[in-house]
């Protein structure tokens, strides 16, 4: 390959399992991971073809539950760099505004920066837009926060905003790395930071809020419940609409406070009042 091309690897798979599967790729792939609705695209001046053959081997350990389709072309080098960057638009989310640090903050809006080198928590996937609007509801700032699988930090970087105690974890090294960067670029400073689950921490707190998927809400429940505070609220999240009775089920002795639902993705705030 000459200097002036580079490798673009397109997967195209169910868009329920878009993160699950930019997740992994960011964690053996150096380079920046773009995502869209069933689609991810990894570009890299060196072959891609290592990464096509780990998802191929990640399928069959899964016995081919997730199917995946690979395009893996090598292309005129267009600067694509630049190309990803205007690909990449600011959102509005509820009291925020979440953008690359390439665009400027915007009059009335909390500005909260997330350079998108990994695909989830930029904001734009549904799951975290409704996470931000509950935030921008709920939060305030006497409040203490936990954000459990805290990904890219999006979550508490918004609650840290409104000026509350924040505490976040993460079973993936590399979301706590990318944690720490992010709240080292917006300037905030967590709380509480660690790699691995509820079973760390003792504390309860006035919010709890958790981005995960349904399976894994429904056995970690017990332990969501018991940290959030008497009176507190339980945000839910990552939850698609066809497996949302397996988490309204492990969670019908709290009270559903609201639900919100952007496209197929719901998200459910309880209040913890018994």
């Amino acid at each position: 390959m000459t200097k002036s091309n580079y490798y673009e690897l397109t997967i195209t798979l169910n868009d329920y399992f878009v993160e699950f599967i930019a997740d992994f790729v960011a964690n053996i792939a150096g380079d920046g991971v773009e995502i869209g609705y069933e689609k991810i695209i990894v570009r890299s001046e060196s072959d891609l073809t290592y990464v096509k053959d780990a998802l191929v081997s990640l399928a069959g350990t899964l016995g081919e539950s997730i199917d995946m389709q690979y395009i893996l072309e090598e292309k005129e080098n267009q600067d694509w760099i630049q190309k990803y960057k205007d690909s990449i638009e600011p959102i509005e989310a509820g009291k925020f505004y979440i953008s690359p640090s390439w665009y400027a903050p915007k009059e009335d809006f909390i500005h909260i920066i997330i350079n998108p080198a990994l695909a989830f928590g930029s904001g734009h996937h549904p799951t975290t837009l409704a996470c931000l609007q509950a935030i921008s509801e709920y939060v305030q700032a006497h409040h203490t926060i936990i954000d459990v699988g805290c990904g890219s930090g999006i979550l508490g970087l918004a609650c840290k905003k409104l000026g509350a105690t924040v505490s976040l974890c993460d079973t993936d090294p590399i979301s706590i790395k990318n944690t720490e960067e992010n709240f080292l670029l917006n300037k905030e400073k967590y709380d509480a930071l660690w790699e691995g689950s509820m079973n760390k921490t003792q504390k309860t707190y006035d919010i709890v809020i958790a981005n995960i998927i349904p399976d894994v809400l429904r056995c970690i429940a017990k332990e969501l419940k018991m940290a959030t505070q008497q009176y507190g609220y339980l945000v839910l999240s990552g939850i698609l609409d066809k497996k949302e009775e397996i988490v309204l089920e492990a969670y019908k002795d709290l009270i559903l406070e609201k639900r919100i639902q952007i496209d197929e993705w719901v998200t459910l705030i309880y209040k913890k009042d018994k």
